[in-house]
């Protein structure tokens, strides 16, 4: 079903329902071009992407380079513009981690502006020490940039599975939710939002992110 755009007051509900959720160019150009044309629009505006049944996202998606795993770093690419674009973006942000959030779909959730995630079931991971794809100088970046420095450190070391207690405690979301409540408390935590000075939030993102957009979308 791809990425579907609906809309719970002046919050945009973006619903991925694509099995695992991977990251290929043409979910990256979905999300990315609902992203770009909800940023054109004039008012109260937040948006939230979530994802449906047992994966938030489950990363790359390693499969549709047909087995050239030489074409792995056009998908990093990809995904380091799309996060660039998600943390400048002139609206406030929030994930709602429905579950599974892996690799990529981890990086992926760290571009927005508040993350909750299920607490009873569903792992965060950056699982790439296990799977030996190395992170590059933008990946790391993005990690560095939103979680605190020893829990970035921690999980791209380790390749630790973060359930939801686990990722609250070490500062990789802001707010975990009971089964069935996810994208509600998602949804009334960017309502909050969606009432700021879009032009002032726009500022302060550039002033707090800039740096990480300009780093990966030159």
């Amino acid at each position: 079903m791809g990425v579907t755009l609906s809309f719970d007051g002046p919050v945009a509900v973006l619903t991925w329902d694509d099995g695992e959720n991977r990251l290929n160019p043409a979910s990256m150009d979905e999300l990315a071009g609902h992203v770009a044309e909800l940023a054109e629009r004039d008012g109260p505006l937040a948006i939230v992407l979530t994802g449906v049944g047992k994966f938030f996202s489950n990363g790359l998606d390693l499969a549709s380079l047909g087995g050239d795993l030489g074409g792995v770093y056009g998908l990093v690419e990809r995904l380091e513009r799309l996060v660039a674009q998600l943390v400048v973006a002139p609206v406030y942000t929030v994930a709602a981690i429905n579950g599974h959030c892996f690799a990529g779909g981890a990086l992926l959730g760290c571009a927005f502006d508040r993350r909750v995630m299920r607490a009873d079931r569903g792992y965060w991971c950056m699982n790439e020490a296990e799977i030996g794809l190395a992170l590059t100088e933008g990946l790391w970046a993005i990690l560095e940039n939103r979680l605190p420095r020893a829990s970035a450190i921690e999980a791209m070391t380790t390749a630790r599975r973060y359930g939801g207690p686990e990722a609250l405690a070490a500062g990789i979301v802001e707010e975990l939710s009971d089964e069935g409540h996810v994208l509600e408390r998602a949804v009334v935590a960017a309502a909050r939002g969606a009432h700021l000075d879009r032009a002032t939030l726009a500022h302060h993102k550039r002033l707090a992110h800039g740096a990480l957009a300009r780093r990966l979308a030159p």
